[in-house]
């Protein structure tokens, strides 16, 4: 029986659309879901509520996952930024492509740098990006960053050095810690790190109520 949240993102989209299929071969997925590595770890996913750049709820669940590989390595930047007082805030993590597609057809062609080509696919596709931001260990609030979440302006990109030196050192603290796991930032958000090895998954386009079952119909694995 089609999943609620699939018929919310079928019906945005004409039928015959799909992901661009790849040649592969590629490792199988193994999608893990974030506060089950580490419950310490919060959640504020948008993208479960009308708070986001579609104006309208996108998922049915407030989950995250990453692939396993991407989920562990975010936990240790986690686990090591708690020394500085801080843990990791996650926006988003595996996104299905229906999903990435929706966001292309709502945004504004002159923005369309802040959000991934579906002809392309994402690395949020595949399991191995991440949006992130540092909330407080002892207040448990989000902090403040150069700009807000998926804000499309030049206050979004890692390198912007305009508002409070406090905010920027905030922004670089979160980008030096995901590079030291094996992340690395993308070029215009200062929120969003891809994981080294996402060439190496599938693009997916699955709700997040089917993820358990995915290790049985993955392809075939690929040798690291």
């Amino acid at each position: 029986m089609r999943t609620a949240l699939a018929a919310i993102l079928l019906s945005a989209l004409p039928f015959q659309e799909a992901p661009p299929r790849e040649a592969g071969p590629f490792r199988a997925p193994d999608l893990v879901e974030l506060v089950t590595v580490d419950p310490s770890i919060r959640l504020d996913v948008r993208y479960a509520t009308p708070n986001n750049l579609a104006g309208r709820a996108v998922y049915n669940e407030a989950r995250a996952f990453l692939q396993r590989p991407a989920a562990e390595a975010l936990v240790r930047a986690h686990r090591a930024l708690k020394s500085r007082g801080y843990g990791i805030l996650v926006f988003d993590g595996y996104r299905p492509w229906r999903v990435t597609k929706l966001f292309w057809d709502v945004t504004p062609p002159e923005k369309r740098e802040f959000v991934a080509d579906p002809a392309k696919g994402s690395k949020h596709n595949r399991g191995c990006a991440a949006d992130l931001s540092l909330y407080e260990l002892t207040t448990g609030r989000e902090v403040e960053m150069p700009s807000a979440y998926d804000e499309m302006s030049e206050r979004a990109y890692p390198d912007y050095t305009g508002g409070t030196a406090a905010a920027r050192k905030r922004r670089d603290l979160l980008r030096v810690t995901l590079e030291r796991e094996g992340f690395t930032v993308e070029p215009n958000e200062w929120w969003h790190f891809n994981y080294r090895d996402w060439a190496a998954y599938p693009i997916l386009d699955i709700p997040f109520s089917e993820i358990d079952t995915l290790a049985k119909r993955s392809p075939e694995k690929r040798e690291p």
